[in-house]
């Protein structure tokens, strides 16, 4: 009887200890790490944390800036495909990873990622991403400098919002305003925006780069697809003297951590 009492205890144990664990995913980020020395300060971050928290929550990163890899064969591997700062320029990339998304592949993109400007290195001229898949349309404007600012969760209950508190402070972020009004459409879910308290937000110096008022989506999701665009990852760069130091990182803020934490068991595993 003892034995027995033993074995289930040990098997219940064991049932108990799978159960906590998260279910095993591949991610793979593709990334640029050319534009802009405050995006490739968040590249480098990204692909030194990734991996540590990829180790502790039971999943594969992976990344690469060989974007010949966005095709069927390769993106086959993976349930998860990560932009860490801008998006594919190739027509067979983009047809591609439109094809993974549109059979249930998973995607979790990053600020520069949704970054479209007539006119500029970067137009746009992807209308499935930027109109229908991401919702936003145009870049429109940003504040400046790179700022922190209080962001509210607006639905408790969706997974990334998991042991959040209903307000925290983000990490110092270039914050983009967008060309579509993303609560006007049906398809588009907002799930963190910037709170009120936080304005006036940026510290210019120019006037227009100084937010007072507004409404700013800055974490969404598109529930046609399994997705979710994250504005933040740009962080804090001395320009002004010329030295590149950074003077500030994404992932020294535990709060947004367990956000972004949240987002990969989410999209991984569910």
């Amino acid at each position: 009887m003892k034995i027995l009492v033993t074995f289930l205890l040990l098997l219940l144990n064991f049932y108990a200890t799978t159960a906590q664990k998260p279910k095993p995913f591949k991610a793979i980020a593709f990334y640029t790490a050319k534009n802009d020395q405050a995006h490739i300060s968040f590249v480098h971050e990204a692909n030194q944390w990734f991996p540590e928290v990829a180790a502790k929550n039971n999943f594969t990163y992976d990344s690469t800036d060989n974007w010949a890899n966005l095709n069927d064969e390769f993106l086959a591997k993976y349930q998860l495909v990560i932009f860490l700062d801008t998006r594919p320029e190739d027509a067979n990339q983009r047809k591609a990873f439109q094809k993974y998304m549109e059979n249930g592949g998973a995607w979790l993109g990053f600020h520069f990622a949704g970054f479209a400007l007539n006119n500029s290195k970067f137009n746009q001229d992807w209308d499935w991403y930027h109109n229908d898949f991401l919702g936003s349309g145009q870049y429109k404007s940003n504040t400046w400098r790179p700022t922190s600012a209080i962001l509210k969760i607006e639905d408790r209950k969706h997974p990334i919002a998991k042991d959040l508190p209903e307000t925290f402070k983000s990490s110092p972020n270039e914050w983009y305003r967008w060309q579509h009004d993303l609560r006007k459409n049906k398809d588009i879910k907002v799930l963190l925006s910037i709170d009120p308290s936080s304005f006036p937000l940026g510290t210019g110096p120019k006037a227009h780069e100084i937010w007072h008022s507004g409404d700013y989506p800055v974490v969404w999701t598109n529930t046609k697809y399994k997705m979710l665009y994250v504005n933040m990852g740009h962080n804090d760069i001395d320009y002004e003297n010329k030295t590149n130091k950074e003077l500030s990182f994404q992932f020294q803020n535990e709060t947004q951590n367990q956000m972004i934490i949240n987002a990969f068991r989410w999209l991984g595993t569910e």
